[in-house]
This record gives structure tokens, C-alpha cells and sequence, in this order.
């Protein structure tokens, strides 16, 4: 049963589905859509051009769908989506899109984003991801499935991390992360495979496939370039071949060291 305080904001237009529960002095905008399961707690709001998913959860005080933080923001109108079994928690901010690209923010499903997270605008971010208290993402970072980045690490704009990477807390992110990597430090730099998150979802064949490419590619002594073209024109394992085109993609770098590998 739909539960709606008498003390929440509800402006005309909202599309509210069954069983959603909004709390007292929360507020939701007339272009947002809450979908079936929704819970918006006290005093948080929903703002924009804004679709939450099923069973999302948005707790105390987040913002999410405000207006993009950036200074050539014009007005335009972009879309906010958000997919369903989210947890969203206090002093969360997830910002509109800019109309400089693909004019949507998106979240996908089954994501934890912890207290004081801010995701900017035009940021695309997977499944099964965790946000640690109070990582913050710049304009258009993408973030793939199943990784973790730790608390009070800031990502730069236009980084691209891949699926199941995990990025030590109070690092600081300016270059793209491979899949299936460990990444930390200020600025962050690779320090190996992410073991513990592979072994839970992966094969033993997969997570020793990775293991070698990332030998092959990273303790070679060769070129980057040179190493990464080596193994995927030898590969037959659909993560390693990920990995590899992954690296061979990138715009803005990988972040290794040598010197600690």
C-alpha cells in the first residue's frame, strides 16, 4: 500500500507507482516518476527529468536529479535514471546530465551509494557497484559492474573504470582503471588483480588467465602497447580479450608504475 506523509511535497505531474512510501518534508518533483517499492525518506528530494527504478531506496537529506554543477550550464533539460534495488543514503547528490553528450545520468541496479557520495552530471555508472562515504565522481565517469570504490576518493572527469575493479579508500583517480584491478594510492596507480573480488564470482580458469595476462602485460618489461597486443592476439578467454581492449581503449591512460608492480 502506498504510504505518502501528509507533510511531503508532492508537485503536480509526479507519476507515483504502488506501494511507495514517502516520508514527511520530502519533496518530488512534477517531472520525476518513483516507480513500484520506492522509499523516499524524510526530507530528501527528488528533483527533474527523474526515473527511480523499483525498490530503490533514497534516505534522509540526498538530492538527486538538481541541476548539473557546471559553469556553461545553460538550462537545458537532460534525464536522470535510475534503475531499481538501490540504496541511496544520507547527503547523497546525483546531479542532471548536460546536453554535451548523451543527455542522460544513469545508475543501474543493485548499487550502494553511501552517505555524502556525489555523482555529477552525465556519469554512467553499472550493477552491483559500492560508493564508500563520501566518494565523489566528476562529470561523465563511468563505472563498470561489481566495483568498489573506497570512501573520500575523488574520480576525475572523463575517467572510465572497469567491472569488478576496487579503488582503495582516500585515493585520488585521474586515469582509467582496468577491469578486474586493484588500484590505490595519491593518485591512484594499479597494484595488481583485485583477487579477492574475482575469486568470489569467477572460475579458478578465469581468475588464473587474468593473472597471467596481467604479468605478461604489466611485468613484462616490454611497452604497454607492445605487451597488451601480444596476449589478446593469443587469447582465448573472454575477461583476458576484456581486459586487453580495455587498455589498448583508453583516452586517458593507465596508471602503472614500474617500479611497483
Amino acid at each position: 500500500m502506498t504510504d505518502i506523509s501528509k507533510l511531503a511535497i508532492i508537485e503536480e505531474g509526479a507519476i507515483i507507482g504502488e506501494n511507495v512510501e514517502i516520508r514527511a518534508f520530502a519533496v518530488i518533483g512534477s517531472e520525476v516518476e518513483l516507480e513500484d517499492g520506492v522509499k523516499v525518506y524524510e526530507g530528501a528530494q527528488v528533483k527533474g527529468k527523474t526515473t527511480v527504478g523499483k525498490n530503490t531506496q533514497i534516505h534522509s537529506y540526498a538530492v538527486v536529479g538538481n541541476i548539473p554543477q557546471d559553469v556553461s550550464y545553460k538550462g537545458e533539460t537532460g534525464e536522470l535514471i535510475i534503475g531499481e534495488n538501490n540504496i541511496i543514503r544520507e547527503f547523497v547528490t546525483i546531479n542532471l546530465p548536460t546536453l554535451k553528450q548523451d543527455k542522460k545520468t544513469i545508475i543501474g541496479d543493485n548499487n550502494y551509494i553511501m552517505a555524502y557520495c556525489h555523482i555529477a552530471h552525465d556519469c554512467v555508472l553499472g550493477n552491483n557497484i559500492i560508493l564508500a562515504n563520501n566518494a565523489t565522481l566528476a562529470g561523465h565517469v563511468e563505472i563498470g559492474d561489481y566495483t568498489v570504490i573506497g570512501g573520500l576518493t575523488p574520480i576525475h572527469q572523463f575517467v572510465k573504470i572497469g567491472e569488478s575493479v576496487m579503488i582503495g579508500g582516500a585515493s585520488a583517480v585521474s586515469q582509467d582503471i582496468p577491469p578486474y584491478c586493484l588500484a590505490e594510492g595519491n593518485r591512484a596507480k594499479l597494484k595488481g588483480l583485485n583477487l579477492v573480488g574475482l575469486r568470489r564470482r569467477f572460475e579458478r580458469s578465469d581468475v588464473d588467465a587474468l593473472r597471467k595476462a596481467y604479468s605478461k602485460i604489466f611485468r613484462s618489461g616490454k611497452a604497454i602497447k607492445e605487451s597488451v597486443e601480444e596476449v589478446l592476439s593469443d587469447a582465448d578467454n573472454d575477461k583476458v580479450k576484456n581486459l586487453c581492449n580495455f587498455i589498448i581503449n583508453t583516452k586517458r591512460g593507465i596508471p602503472f608504475d614500474r617500479d611497483n608492480k
